[in-house]
């Protein structure tokens, strides 16, 4: 492999630096990427450039995907209300196809003759990746050092001490990936079944007490607005995320069934996008049909399903996508919401669009758009079918 040239995914952590150092060890000229979803602030990623170079790659490049990875898939997350089993947002495995996509069009760019990633054999990961740039660089040769070489961490830090680099790896007892719609937390309680993960192991503190109120303003599905100020989607996310984290919202353990057929467990803190999906969710139920919202959360969860296990390239994806858009073109409104620590309330909506404003009547109490004999008409029709049955099998 002497002389050839990779093309490594590189974040600054424990898996790729070993990598970087593994590939070089190989002769291959290393040129490694980093691609911002939304989680690197500017001096992270001038500081993640400046590691790099100092472990003696060839060259170093970071591909900025933050909008893009809103415009084609985070607005779908939120006019769909995902959440995988119910609880997790994909804060992780959505942005994993816009960061192997913008790596895979990278190698073929610079006529790269491998392309590596830091992936283990037993996570979602090593999928993803491998999936996307089968997909767009098919000629590329995949190289996964720690997959291969089934490496514990241990083993990890002790080869990077014999090329001089102690730096203290303590954080590595826990594996975060920060990124626009949440970060992942695992360590060794997710390891298990029964432990919770210590305050201590979330990125973002508690420093807030007592309770205040939020409105988010959106149009067409979209939030644009905090409080009365109009805002790009982007920067509304990460505000209402840095406010509300101060409260420890947003933080949870999921359960789910990995790509590979085993179950795995991960804690996650994403306060913007639980409060964001929830106050979706709730405006949708006052402007939506029943039937638009019961073919939206189908449609939704398969879209999610897809995209959790790497499949965002199938062309299905992009006709879910023209489906949820047509939902939302009367989902616009003002939500209130009330954030104390580690809870939320959504407190109720207003929108020109909402469907409770009807004059037809209201629930539990009068009925102007009908009578009582026009109710026991429809009862007595809608009955037909179980009377019939139960006629016959009683």
């Amino acid at each position: 492999m002497s002389d050839k040239k990779v093309v490594l995914a590189f974040s600054g952590g424990l898996d790729t630096t070993y990598c970087a150092f593994y590939l070089k060890d190989k002769g291959l000229d290393v040129h490694t990427v980093i691609v911002n979803t939304g989680g690197f602030s500017k001096k992270e990623l001038e500081e993640t450039e400046k590691r790099a170079m100092s472990y003696g790659v060839d060259s170093h490049k970071c591909l900025e995907e933050t909008s893009s990875f809103y415009e084609k898939c985070l607005k779908y997350l939120i006019y769909g209300n995902v959440l995988k089993n119910n609880t997790y947002p994909l804060s992780v495995s959505a942005e994993r196809a816009f960061q192997a996509l913008a790596i895979a069009k990278y190698a073929k760019s610079v006529g790269a003759d491998y392309i590596a990633h830091g992936s283990t054999g037993a996570g979602n990961d090593q999928v993803r990746f491998d999936l996307i740039f089968q997909i767009i660089c098919p000629d590329i040769e995949i190289i996964t050092p720690i997959r291969d070489n089934k490496l514990s961490r241990q083993e990890e830090i002790d080869y990077l001490a014999t090329k001089g680099v102690n730096i203290s790896w303590e954080k590595a007892k826990y594996s975060i990936n920060k990124g626009l719609w949440g970060t992942s937390v695992g360590g060794d309680e997710t390891l298990t079944s029964h432990l919770g993960l210590p305050e201590s192991a979330f990125p973002s503190q508690v420093e807030k007490e007592g309770s205040e109120v939020v409105e988010l303003q959106f149009e067409k599905g979209e939030l644009v607005g905090l409080n009365g100020n109009k805002l790009d989607s982007v920067d509304a996310i990460f505000k209402l995320n840095d406010w509300a984290s101060k409260y420890g919202i947003g933080r949870d353990v999921h359960v789910g069934d990995t790509i590979i057929g085993i179950k795995g467990r991960v804690g996650f803190e994403a306060a913007a996008p639980v409060i964001i999906l929830k106050s979706h969710h709730t405006l949708e139920k006052h402007v939506l049909t029943k039937w638009q919202q019961h073919w939206k959360e189908q449609l939704a969860n398969w879209y999610g399903m897809l995209l959790h296990e790497g499949q965002f390239l199938d062309p299905v994806m992009r006709d879910i996508e023209v489906f949820l858009e047509s939902t939302q073109k009367n989902v616009t409104g003002t939500v209130t919401v009330k954030l104390a620590p580690y809870r939320f309330e959504v407190v109720g909506i207003t929108s020109d669009k909402d469907l409770m404003k009807s004059e037809f009547g209201q629930y539990g109490e009068m009925n102007n758009g009908w009578s009582g004999e026009d109710v026991k008409g429809f009862t007595k029709i809608l009955a037909n079918q179980s009377k019939i049955y139960n006629s016959i099998n009683s």
